[in-house]
């Protein structure tokens, strides 16, 4: 018993080392990584309206093409800064010399296909600090058949990616893709400085709602983007060729430069597809301490 109980010791002792030893080594990866990136510099009209303490809520009247056939549902925007910790890779719980300040962007798309609902969302994270990619991404899908997850964390040169599926094709997956832009990141990268974004070729990760919707290939496509100005906004565009696939954001000239809408359209099976957001309202509020019933009726204000 007493032998059992020392191997077990040891067993656990050299675990806690382990963990040690690999979070000391992403450590160092990050901290000379860090040095090579360019500093983001944020104006303090940026700092006003990003740090006040409140969440930026938009609600989008959804059209979402699916199975052939146009849904009509709802999306929303939740855009707010926070802490991250790049080690645990999690917002951060307190102060840190590990922490990176981040914008982070939830989506939600909610629509039905018949009978049964489609709920999609995703969680992106982009340093506010460097000029950088984003750190983390991850999103899920909700159905009646079962439910998908995926997670993208950068990891020096590239992403690490974590794939949990109930297809039998897909099932349970890890492996790593280049490192370069994502799609998941261009809205916050549009609420920083929509003049400022990449224009020309580009390598782009597609979105991950559209690669588990279509069940196409995770790694860094060709693409070519275009920004130009027009009468009531900025719209910046990216297009896949191999994909034959386009998507399309409206912003708000000034700033905070709202997304006023977007847009992808792609080919299903030879068939064009497109699905719209269109926004219907905003609120900028601390939603998280806002858990009664009688905060109710602020989505009722989002028409949600």
């Amino acid at each position: 018993m007493h032998k059992l109980l020392y191997i077990a010791l040891a067993v656990l002792i050299t675990s806690c080392n382990s963990n040690t030893s690999t979070k000391s080594t992403t450590t160092d990866i990050n901290s000379k990584r860090m040095e090579s990136l360019e500093d983001l510099t944020l104006n303090q009209e940026f700092k006003d309206y990003w740090y006040n303490g409140k969440a930026e809520i938009s609600s989008y009247e959804l059209s979402q093409s699916r199975y052939g056939e146009m849904r009509d549902g709802k999306s929303v925007m939740i855009f707010v800064t926070e802490p991250f910790n790049i080690i645990d890779e999690v917002k951060a719980d307190n102060p840190s010399e590990d922490n990176r300040p981040v914008m982070k962007l939830n989506v939600t798309r909610d629509f039905n296909t018949g009978i049964y609902p489609y709920s999609i969302m995703s969680s992106t994270f982009l340093p506010l600090d460097k000029k950088d990619n984003a750190i983390k991404i991850s999103s899920s899908i909700q159905e009646w058949c079962g439910h998908t997850y995926m997670q993208l964390n950068q990891y020096d040169k590239v992403y690490d990616v974590s794939l949990f599926s109930y297809f039998q094709s897909e099932q349970e997956d890890y492996f790593e893709v280049e490192q370069v832009m994502t799609e998941n990141q261009i809205p916050i990268q549009l609420r920083i400085d929509p003049t400022a974004m990449p224009i020309g070729d580009l390598k782009l990760i597609p979105s991950l709602e559209y690669l588990r919707l279509k069940h196409v290939e995770t790694k860094a496509y060709d693409a070519t983007a275009n920004f130009r100005e027009i009468e009531d906004g900025y719209l910046y565009s990216v297009r896949y060729k191999e994909l034959d696939r386009i998507i399309a954001f409206k912003t708000q000239k000034e700033a905070p430069y709202k997304i006023l809408s977007w847009m992808e359209r792609y080919n299903d099976n030879g068939q064009p597809a497109v699905s719209t957001g269109t926004l219907i309202k905003t609120l900028n509020t601390a939603y998280w301490s806002q858990k009664g019933s009688e905060y109710e009726v602020l989505r009722d204000s989002l028409q949600l």
